[in-house]
């Protein structure tokens, strides 16, 4: 099986300083991992928030699958994430603090076929981390681009 399914979550690296990454699994439907197959998915304002000590990952918009009939998912919904105790409690403890937060950055088809979700733990950047962010996208564009000549 082909496992090219890839879904990146490009404003995360803009945004945010990742400061740990973690991968887990998501708790799905049956129409839900097809359409993850078909790559109808969308991680753009996706967040992750405790609920009563278990992470859900918020606001992930996976597309309906279109062969679905009236068992279709609802494309929206909170889905919750498969993590140990261990790490469950030191995230917790993490966003706990001022200016932590949980952010979703990748999602992937795993060789088992498994849908993941690598997520990071993340502070917010200011506005001059954001100008740094796009000096060193520029520069690092421009040394590509003398590379190829």
């Amino acid at each position: 099986m082909a496992n090219n399914i890839k879904i990146k979550n490009k404003r995360v690296s803009f945004e945010y300083f990742i400061l740990e990454r973690l991968v887990a699994g998501i708790q799905l439907s049956g129409t839900e991992i097809k359409s993850i197959r078909q790559g109808k998915v969308s991680l753009a304002d996706s967040y992750c928030q405790f609920v009563e000590g278990e992470l859900f990952v918020k606001q992930m918009h996976i597309a309906e699958y279109s062969m679905g009939t009236v068992y279709n998912h609802e494309p929206k919904r909170d889905r919750k994430l498969l993590l140990t105790k261990r790490e469950l409690r030191k995230l917790e403890n993490k966003t706990k603090e001022k200016g932590f937060t949980i952010i979703p950055t990748l999602l992937f088809i795993n060789e088992k076929g498994l849908a993941k979700l690598e997520i990071g733990l993340a502070r917010g950047k200011h506005f001059y981390d954001k100008r740094d962010s796009l000096k060193k996208k520029d520069i690092q564009r421009e040394i590509d681009r003398d590379a190829k000549f």
